[in-house]
């Protein structure tokens, strides 16, 4: 039993002098001379690092790198899994940009567990001029059917008067960044611009700034990066049609708007209006759907009286989208009760006619003199 113990106890020490051997040997150390250069591309940044020293010694196994971005103050790092050693991303030149990166070894030389290194950081600032209160205020960009991007803003609190504003913009594809072309102005100071033919953009970081100058005084630039996609506001609906099926359901069908919007990117949302006897008809949204029919109930159809329907970039397509303008048509249903009643009417018109009719035959026989022949004759 003593000499059984012992073996165990040997055997113990064994393996883990040989885990511990094995894990000094798979340690792998971070990449080298990480560094954040700027193009000069509105905010978008070169990152690019250096492979660790003793990358070469595993041939057996994959090495591969983590890194992870975001500026200061947001809450969640963006991440990417690469190969690579250089990428360049977009950031809010308004706040320090931060980024890390470590190296991951997996493979035979670590019997295929995955071995992280330490951390490297980075930041990068650029130098901002002007107080806060001079940036542009509530900017604000709209992807009008995936045709033309239109940005507005209104001038910083701190701006003086005969401010210049230009925007600016870069996204991948571009040699430079390049300046607006068609400002939307008031009393003669640009408040916004309308961006053409950016389809290359689409599922790009669009890097965009908008500067002031003024005399003698430093404006602060403002930064953004857009998502085209996630800014698109498509037209309403179109051809919105009504119509009762043989089983009394009330058909509605519509079309995709026009423009660039592609048809299979859209939801819709259908509200229906109830009567209220004299109190405005509140609306009532039923259903969110992809297709472009809905059909309503015969149940619910003596309470109906208007429906319209709006669109958007669905989830498939965007992260996010603006609701279109509402396409609306109203139109009357008769109640069951209504219905009978319009069935009877008839029969009873046709009813007193006839009555009416021979009443007056009878009439007519009784003023005939005996001894002569009945004539029949309209209107007696």
């Amino acid at each position: 039993m003593a000499l059984r113990r012992i073996y165990l106890f040997t055997l113990a020490l064994v393996w883990g002098c040989m885990a511990s051997s094995s894990s000094q040997q798979t340690a792998v150390a971070p990449p080298q001379d990480l560094q954040i250069t700027d193009p000069g591309l509105l905010g978008s940044l070169d990152i690019e690092w250096k492979p660790p020293p003793n990358v070469q010694t595993f041939n057996e196994c994959t090495v591969k790198y983590k890194f992870e971005y975001r500026n200061t103050g947001d809450r969640e790092w963006k991440v990417i899994f690469t190969r690579k050693l250089k990428f360049r991303v977009g950031f809010d030149l308004s706040r320090t940009a931060e980024v890390k990166v470590q190296t991951l070894l997996e493979g035979q030389c670590t019997n295929d567990v995955e071995v992280q290194s330490e951390w490297i950081y980075a930041t990068f600032q650029v130098p901002l001029q002007g107080k806060l209160e001079s940036e542009v205020q509530n900017f604000h960009c709209i992807y009008h059917d995936w045709e033309y991007l239109k940005c507005t803003w209104q001038p910083g609190l701190l701006a003086p008067r005969g401010v210049h504003y230009g925007l600016y913009y870069w996204y991948e594809g571009l040699d430079h960044a390049e300046q607006c072309d068609d400002y939307i102005q008031d009393h003669g100071i640009n408040i916004g611009c309308m961006l053409q033919n950016l389809s290359q953009a689409e599922y790009k970081d669009l890097s965009i700034c908008v500067n002031g100058s003024a005399a003698a005084t430093l404006l602060r630039p403002l930064y953004a990066t857009l998502r085209l996609q996630n800014l698109a506001k498509p037209s309403p609906p179109k051809q919105l049609m009504l119509s009762t099926s043989t089983s009394e359901e009330l058909q509605v069908v519509w079309s995709p708007p026009g423009g660039e919007t592609p048809p299979q990117c859209l939801e819709y949302e259908v509200q229906l209006a109830e009567e209220q006897g004299k109190a405005k008809a509140v609306w009532a949204s039923v259903s969110t759907q992809m297709e472009t029919a809905f059909t309503i109930t015969r149940v619910n159809q003596s309470r109906i009286s208007c429906v319209r329907v709006r669109g958007r970039t669905n989830n498939f397509c965007a992260d996010q989208g603006f609701w279109s303008e509402w396409t609306q048509e109203c139109f009357s249903v008769s109640r069951e009760e209504d219905k009978q009643l319009f069935i009877l009417i008839p029969v009873i018109l046709s009813l007193s006619s006839s009555l009416i009719i021979f009443m007056l035959i009878g009439q007519c026989r009784k003023r005939t003199p005996p001894g002569k022949a009945t004539h029949m004759s309209v209107g007696c």
